[in-house]
């Protein structure tokens, strides 16, 4: 566990007397600086002789050879998470770098970021050079052969590559693997000319053969079928150890999600949530009255609530602050107007294709202190489990403005870290949000909480960052144990720039 950070890490050390301690630290400082999601990131290496380490992102999710172990996927399922892995290793070789090293074994699927790729390099170097040397010499194309193995296992449950793997060995014919249709005819006569360009190296339809992971990636989505990858079920954790990974690398917190619909207990929702079972008339007809009753009581508390409102208590309906700023500056107070923001949105920077329960985003503007813009939970820590480092909440005010303060009613559970920025971009990743200014901090708040800010600087979107989470307050839905925060509403006080001058 990174304590500094609070996330939990995978330490690679090194046995006294390694041979290849150098080759190993080389290739994490390349993969150190690549920035792609679906990549496994590398935080930090020492090469210090014997203390030699490596600091890398800890991987939950479940590995293709533990999707596998229940049969070979669909066709489609099978194209869509090798599609992305290839489309992540392009991005990797345009920088110069290879993997050399893909297996059943390197390649996960998480439940919150998809599809995620280990050992990019590592795993070549830890090898030894006897059995990278042919592949370093041509590494797009080892990487491609590599792709195609992947999509073939995906699709039959083989394993057609080099190298011990939990899967069985392919079929042979005539000193070659089979073709996925001649191991399983339910393999697309398209997906199957496919693996032959790629992993065989043959002309297929008059194709010739496939040379690079983009050139894969490209004729892989031209003839995959259209079925998106499912979301995967929230894990439902057990006690006991986790056992190390056959590959050297320590699995992250066990992560049960799988391409099936959830069994008994499980959630399959952004959130986790069960839906619910059938039910017979009667019992549909008892729900009906408890709903009535219900609405009942929600009417009679929405009107205490606005008469409340009416008599200047509304403060009340929110949780109460437990941390807080201090008053602005009186000369900025005075200056100072309130900004209605014409739009709210989840900022994901480190999962653009993630859900954070974006669609809620415009309840935390809607001038309903009852109302919330919530994000996912997660389970293991409260940095998102270790997944991503932040995740926030974007306001767009229509044009320019300078900030005076802003307050934002987060949960009333303690305690949550979130910084407030300024910029001028709506792109949501990691470059886009390192053109942002932060201009103020909150370090464990709780309930509403004051960002009073002093400087110049000037930008149409307001982003409050999230970088650790309060625990699920009971009654939420959530699972017992798991962390996530609610934003209730955000006032922003500030000047538009032509004003401001």
């Amino acid at each position: 566990m990174d304590e500094t950070l609070a996330r939990p890490v995978t330490v690679l050390t090194f046995a006294p007397g390694f041979p290849r301690v150098a080759e190993v630290v080389t290739a994490a400082r390349a993969a150190s600086r690549l920035t792609d999601p679906r990549l496994a990131q590398v935080f930090d290496v020492e090469d210090s002789g014997d203390g030699a380490y490596i600091v890398m992102e800890w991987v939950a999710g479940e590995t293709l050879a533990d999707l596998l172990a229940s049969g070979p996927l669909d066709a489609g399922r099978a194209c869509a998470l090798v599609g992305d892995a290839a489309r992540a290793l392009a991005g990797a070789h345009g920088t110069g770098l290879a993997h050399l090293r893909l297996s059943p074994s390197a390649v996960r699927w998480t439940r919150t970021g998809g599809v995620k790729i280990t050992g990019l390099g590592i795993d070549a170097a830890l090898a030894g050079s006897g059995l990278t040397s042919a592949a370093a010499e041509e590494p797009a194309l080892t990487d491609t052969q590599g792709l195609g193995s992947l999509l073939y296992a995906a699709l039959t449950g083989y394993w057609p590559g080099e190298g011990q793997t939990a899967l069985p060995a392919a079929p042979q014919s005539e000193g070659a693997p089979c073709t996925p249709r001649q191991v399983s005819a339910e393999v697309p006569p398209a997906i199957d000319a496919v693996v032959c360009r790629a992993l065989l190296q043959r002309t297929a339809r008059h194709e010739p053969p496939i040379l690079t992971p983009a050139t894969f990636a490209d004729a892989l989505a031209a003839v995959a079928p259209p079925i998106p990858l499912p979301e995967p079920v929230q894990p439902s954790w057990a006690g006991g150890a986790i056992p190390p990974a056959a590959n050297g690398y320590q699995p992250g917190p066990p992560d049960r999600g799988h391409w099936g619909p959830a069994g008994p207990g499980q959630g399959n929702g952004p959130h986790g949530r069960r839906p619910p079972p059938e039910r017979n008339m009667a019992a549909r007809g008892i729900v009906s009255v408890v709903i009535v009753l219900v609405l009942v009581a929600i009417g009679a508390a929405a009107w205490m609530i606005s008469s409340n409102l009416h008599n200047g208590t509304a403060s009340d309906a929110r949780p109460q602050s437990t941390q807080g700023t201090g008053p602005a500056p009186a000369s900025t107070r005075q200056a100072a107007q309130v900004l209605k923001p014409v739009s709210a949105s989840a900022y994901n920077a480190y999962n653009p294709t993630g859900d954070e329960d974006g669609q809620k985003a415009p309840l935390a503007i809607d001038g309903n202190p009852g109302s919330a813009w919530t994000t996912q939970w997660y389970s293991g820590n409260p940095v998102f489990g270790g997944y991503k480092p932040g995740t926030g909440l974007l306001l767009d005010m229509g044009k320019p403005v300078t900030l005076s303060q802003v307050e934002v009613s987060f949960s009333s559970a303690c305690c949550t870290s979130a910084d407030l920025y300024l910029g001028n971009t709506s792109t949501v990743s990691q470059a886009a949000f390192g053109t942002f200014t932060k201009v103020a901090s909150g370090a464990r708040v709780s309930g509403d909480y004051k960002y009073n800010t002093s400087g110049s600087a000037k930008g149409r979107y307001v982003l409050i960052w999230i970088t650790s989470l309060p625990p699920s307050l009971p009654g939420s839905g959530s699972p017992s144990g798991t962390f996530e925060e609610q934003v209730y509403e955000v006032t922003v006080r500030g000047k538009p720039v032509s004003a401001a001058g």
